[in-house]
């Protein structure tokens, strides 16, 4: 039996990983619903797309009502690259579209409504964030997508649509051609300059985003069995690392030639400190845990946005 998908955000960096990976799926009919200001990156054969104002809420509906999705895998989310748009704009985005197309689930039977969230919108707890830890952040995109994290739980209880809710981690790769640090420090060793950063002491916790969109969709799928009413799953690493050392440690694996000033940029606003994701439920619930080793994505993004970058290969997985 095919399963009928709608795939908001696949222009962006962990969109397109998940419409490259439902590609290969013989059992998946997918329509990617896309701004009318996002770039068209190229989608694989077999996948449909459609541009849309996710503002026009009737036009959107009619979208979902003409195609009857399965599931709704939204990943689509305004404010994760600088400089953001208006924080106003941001929060009307992440937050009503949300709502919007948790209210077109609602009017189909049994129509999965997937929210990919953000480990941004937790509280700061200077240890691995658990599930079940409170949503509480000043910093603006994790505020935004915090909120839509809490609306999106209610009106998925009070109208009923089975909902799932992922949580994922800092992650690069290909297609991350923003401005995010890896990126960032790729084109500071392609233009041969230094990179200013902050001291690099807060501990984060990145993945490859093949592994996170591989997550998103062992959840929205729970291995073939229809997915509980409501689930809700961390995607990250686990792994406490200064962000100096984990650094230091991609740039030694790739052979990469760039001086990093610690130390040179204040903290960025509202940035948490300590941000790991307890996945113990993923692995355990969905036997999901990283595959890709975190310099080998690094390299994957070099090899798409700064080919002549001379780098070496590392290690593909994780663990040998």
């Amino acid at each position: 039996m095919r399963e009928r998908i709608i795939l908001t955000g696949a222009s962006g960096t962990l969109g397109h990983s998940l419409a490259t990976q439902l590609a290969t799926s013989p059992n998946a009919t997918v329509l990617c619903l896309q701004r009318e200001d996002s770039q068209h990156r190229g989608f694989p054969a077999g996948i449909e797309h459609q541009h849309i104002d996710f503002h026009q809420k009737e036009a959107l509906r009619e979208v979902v009502q003409q195609f009857r999705p399965d599931c709704i895998i939204h990943c689509a989310a305004s404010g994760t690259q600088f400089p953001r748009l208006n924080w106003f704009e941001m929060v009307r985005f992440n937050v009503n579209v949300t709502l919007d197309l948790c209210e077109s689930a609602s009017l189909i039977d049994k129509c999965n409504f997937v929210y990919v969230s953000t480990g941004l919108a937790y509280r700061d707890q200077g240890r691995a964030l658990t599930e079940d830890d409170p949503l509480d952040t000043l910093h603006p995109y994790g505020a935004s997508k915090a909120a839509a994290d809490l609306l999106v739980r209610a009106a998925a209880a009070e109208f009923g649509v089975p909902l799932t809710v992922v949580r994922p981690f800092s992650f690069t790769g290909p297609g991350d051609n923003g401005s995010r640090l890896f990126p960032s420090l790729l084109r500071a060793a392609f233009e041969q300059r230094p990179l200013d950063m902050s001291s690099g002491d807060q501990v984060r916790d990145h993945c490859s985003v093949q592994d996170i969109a591989a997550g998103i969709l062992a959840a929205a799928f729970f291995g073939g069995a229809c997915p509980p009413a409501l689930s809700v799953y961390n995607l990250g690493s686990g792994d406490t690392i200064p962000l100096k050392r984990l650094i230091e440690q991609v740039a030694s694996e790739l052979d990469l030639g760039v001086k990093v000033n610690f130390g040179a940029r204040d903290y960025a606003p509202f940035e948490p400190r300590f941000m790991v994701a307890d996945a113990s439920r993923a692995r355990t619930t969905l036997g999901w845990r990283p595959q890709i080793n975190l310099a080998y994505a690094v390299w994957q993004l070099a090899q798409e946005s700064f080919p002549t970058l001379k780098l070496r290969r590392p290690r593909e997985r994780c663990f040998p």
